[in-house]
């Protein structure tokens, strides 16, 4: 048996009374990184990618998200960006940009928002840290799964009945169903074309 909790922010999946398992779905957007765009190198002259040129390099981590609800899902995302340059010389602000956007779907863009970290390097340091974060806003019934739906999920099934074995999961109606309410909050550098070759090929 097969239970799934279809609305709201997420919380730990359990074994239900009668044994069964709970999967828990969560309304809210999920914040994740999307690959190859949780770090930034900057050369130094700017065009060079000679491991003898690295100027500045930066990490997103520590990704975290909150989520809020009430007309709209509100999920908040912090995360910090972790610093490390080659010239410890002086004293010097290093800006990033970086880029939060809402998907749909697993590929459907909704929304894109840029924004700016900024990293204060102090003299004879190598190192620099900075927090910042992201949010945004999905509407409630675009991620909510429709009443049909969430029956034929949620049904109880007994052994011996004609559709016990089938999976509810796999049915063409639920997973486009489950696709369409799924939403992600992306977060990432906002690197340029040059950037995101590096971050792939080195």
């Amino acid at each position: 048996m097969l239970a799934l909790a279809l609305a709201g922010c997420s919380r730990r999946g359990e074994i239900d009374p009668t044994g069964g398992i709970v999967s828990v779905r969560s309304a809210c957007p999920t914040a994740a990184i999307p690959a190859q765009t949780g770090d930034i190198t900057l050369f130094s002259p700017a065009g060079s990618t000679d491991a003898s040129a690295i100027d500045v390099v930066a990490n997103i981590t520590d990704l975290r998200s909150t989520c809020a609800e009430s007309d709209q899902f509100y999920t908040e995302a912090t995360f910090t960006v972790n610093a490390r340059r080659s010239d410890a010389s002086a004293a010097r602000q290093v800006i990033l940009p970086y880029f939060s956007v809402v998907v749909r779907g697993g590929n459907a863009v909704v929304a894109k928002r840029l924004g700016q970290v900024t990293l204060n390097f102090a003299a004879g340091e190598y190192r620099a840290s900075a927090q910042a974060k992201a949010g945004a806003y999905v509407d409630k019934a675009a991620a909510t799964l429709p009443a049909d739906i969430q029956t034929k999920i949620t049904q109880k099934r007994k052994a011996g009945d004609a559709d016990a074995a089938i999976d509810p999961f796999a049915q063409p109606d639920v997973k486009a169903a489950l696709q369409r309410t799924s939403f992600e909050l992306l977060v990432g550098f906002n690197l340029t074309q040059e950037q995101l070759k590096y971050n792939a090929t080195r």
